[in-house]
């Protein structure tokens, strides 16, 4: 299996993952096959439907921009297609078939996509600062790792509900959650701008109805969760919202209307005996199969604010409905490093090579890319449905000048 790191200073890599079955030996191996010249640093990839185009935040400068590459031959040949520039560094792009969505500390954007893959027209700006708000994550005043351009303090992840109606961002700053509704209606053909309220287009005065309406502003459970990333369960019917301050996760059911949150429950990250003060939590992800639209278990990581606090990735069993089966942890495992700014986990797609009489008899095993920022490490993570465990991994190495490829997130092809 290949995916595609992307590191915050330097290139992007492709890397095979071959595990003990499909490499017909006893030790899985990972290598990797390419590096592609990138633009800047690459935080966030994101991949069409049909894996044939790579949108990613670009830490460019002197302007931070969002960038589009072409894929080909399983990632062996990555092109680059186009840039375009953005307000505030981005911290997270997802696309649909039409659009990109970005968002990144104050601000956000949503482009048009063109036929060929490339990023169109800018069609609506976004910001999350309203003239009174109040941002909770700035009296933390300074923190270890710095704030990457406002993103410590802002607006972090953006995300599409599986059926492409509702958007979801989650605000470190605001504490809160961003919901919108998205418009099949044209959009404006010059860029609107939302300020923490509903924009005035409606499609009813004779004015094209934004891309994007807001729905609600959805404040955290505790008043020092910081919304790092949120995912949706496959159903539409759960959203899972990961706090970076508390190392929590908290489930939300969303009402049919897909913007419109309940909080029901939320479980801690790391060990018991740990203090949330010294992690800033990271990840939220489902697992990948049997059955896709059944995700078996949850998995969260967390990253130690210093080099000599080691981070956390934790697995919980979910029912079929996305519910918690337990909130007790399956497993909480230490992780090699503290994972600097990284320690982003990505589970693989489903091994289709394991056979059905395995999956019944419950002894298969799944895998997630796991990077790391500080040494330079990318990790494969396997779970047996008990224990968390490393089977390999392999360092990107150091750019020209000398400096550790700081990896940063992983998307699997």
């Amino acid at each position: 299996m290949d995916f595609i790191v992307g590191s915050f200073n330097y290139d992007l890599y492709t890397l095979r993952f071959e595990s003990p079955s499909s490499s017909n030996s006893n030790a899985a191996t990972l290598k990797t096959i390419r590096h592609t010249p990138a633009i800047g640093g690459h935080s966030w990839l994101a991949l069409s439907k049909d894996k044939r185009f790579l949108y990613c935040t670009a830490w460019t400068k002197p302007s931070p921009s969002v960038a589009a590459y072409s894929i080909k031959n399983s990632g062996r040949d990555i092109q680059s297609l186009n840039t375009k520039r953005i307000t505030a560094l981005s911290g997270y792009v997802c696309c649909s078939d039409t659009h990109l969505y970005s968002v990144g500390g104050p601000t956000g954007e949503v482009f048009k996509l063109s036929g060929d893959g490339s990023i169109g027209e800018l069609v609506q700006e976004l910001s999350f600062v309203e003239p009174k708000g109040e941002n909770m994550s700035e009296q933390r005043g300074t923190v270890a790792h710095g704030d990457f351009g406002g993103l410590r303090h802002g607006a972090h992840s953006v995300d599409l509900s599986p059926d492409g109606r509702s958007l979801y961002v989650a605000d470190i700053g605001r504490n809160c959650i961003w919901t919108y509704s998205i418009s099949n209606g044209s959009t404006t053909s010059a860029p609107r701008s939302q300020i923490g309220s509903r924009t005035s287009g409606d499609g009813t005065g004779g004015e094209p109805q934004p891309h994007l309406e807001l729905a609600s502003k959805h404040i955290s459970p505790r008043s020092h969760d910081g919304p790092r990333h949120t995912w949706p369960h496959p159903n539409g019917k759960i959203l899972y919202s990961l706090q970076e301050h508390s190392s929590v996760v908290d489930l939300f059911s969303i009402s049919t209307d897909g913007v419109s949150l309940q909080h029901t429950v939320g479980v801690k990250i790391i060990p018991a005996d740990k203090d949330p003060k010294e992690y800033w939590a990271d990840e939220v992800r489902l697992s990948t199969g049997p059955d896709k639209t059944k995700p078996r278990y949850m998995y969260a990581s967390t990253r130690g604010l210093k080099a000599e606090t080691k981070g956390y990735v934790a697995v919980f069993p979910l029912n079929e409905s996305g519910t918690l089966a337990s909130e007790t942890a399956l497993d909480i495992w230490e992780t090699p490093t503290s994972g600097g700014i990284a320690n982003a986990i990505e589970p693989s797609p489903w091994p289709t090579s394991q056979s059905q009489d395995v999956v019944r008899e419950g002894s298969t095993v799944e895998y997630l890319a796991m990077t790391d920022s500080e040494k330079g490490w990318v990790f494969i993570l396997a779970f047996d449905g008990q224990t968390l465990s490393e089977v390999t991994r392999v360092n990107l190495g150091k750019t020209e000048d000398g400096q550790v490829v700081q990896a940063a997130t992983a998307i699997w092809l």
